[in-house]
């Protein structure tokens, strides 16, 4: 199974990812034992912590693909970044500071403040979509806002927004809040691609393999199949297939377990 990874952090000395490059290759190596080939490294960019440029992010991945060459890694990065939401986003795409998910600048990943929904959150998607721009949500599980009222999430989908699921949530390394939120998400049509957000070697790491593993046998080959599609779709800038989208709300309440006493 050849894969594709449209998160990670894999890109050295850039933010709270790979320290180095011989870390990088290290994980590099790791990526390509799960069976990926091609991967974004989308380092963040205005999070009010790091800034990582257009043209230094083009450089660094550069460099990383030399240095994976030289070792023989069967694997292809590309430039992008994990674009923070902020109100200065279209200024900085006008002043061509922002890298896409793919050539074409189509997709651009957007991250959500850890804990809200900015109230410019909406009229920002919409100038983006306005200017054939499509959002794709980062980690949208992990977002405080979205874990008290998933309706909200619903929303931004409606706005034209899709999703990128995080393989360590959908596998509780994040806890069961957040692994629950992320199943049913799944189980509603809201989760449009997985990706593993990889850091490091610990508990954010290349675990594409392991999800999709279980993606296959909890909801069927057919989810797979669709996530691993629109992966390609958007890394190629190509239309993704539209699924009917539900509601969180209207999912059949799960059955509670009671085991003997």
């Amino acid at each position: 199974m050849t894969l594709l990874d449209l998160h990670c952090h894999l890109l050295p000395n850039s933010d709270d990812g790979t320290e180095d490059i011989l870390t990088a290759l290290s994980l590099a190596k790791v990526a390509v034992e799960q069976g990926i080939s091609h991967l974004l490294v989308t380092p963040h960019h205005f999070d009010g912590k790091y800034l990582n440029h257009k043209r230094d992010v083009i450089q660094k991945a550069a460099q990383l693909q030399d240095e994976l060459n030289k070792m023989q890694l069967p694997l292809q990065v590309f430039p992008s970044q994990e674009v923070h939401l902020h109100g200065e986003l279209l200024e900085k795409i006008v002043a061509d500071d922002i890298l896409f998910m793919d050539e074409t600048e189509r997709y651009l990943l957007l991250e959500l403040p850890h804990d809200s929904i900015p109230q410019y959150t909406h009229k920002i998607i919409f100038e983006l979509t306005a200017r054939g721009i499509r959002p794709v949500i980062a980690h949208p599980e992990r977002n405080r806002a979205i874990q008290q009222d998933p309706e909200k999430l619903y929303e931004l989908l409606e706005l034209g927004c899709l999703t990128q699921l995080t393989c360590g949530s959908y596998l509780g390394v994040f806890g069961t809040t957040v692994q629950s939120l992320t199943e049913k998400i799944i189980q509603a049509n809201q989760g449009f691609i997985m990706a593993s957000d990889a850091h490091n070697f610990d508990g954010r790491k290349f675990l594409l393999k392991e999800a999709f593993e279980r993606l296959r046998i909890e909801e069927g080959e057919a989810i797979v199949s669709r996530m691993q599609q629109n992966a390609k779709d958007i890394l190629n800038g190509a239309d993704i297939d539209e699924v009917e989208i539900s509601h969180i709300s209207s999912l059949p309440k799960a059955k509670r377990k009671i085991g003997p006493f």
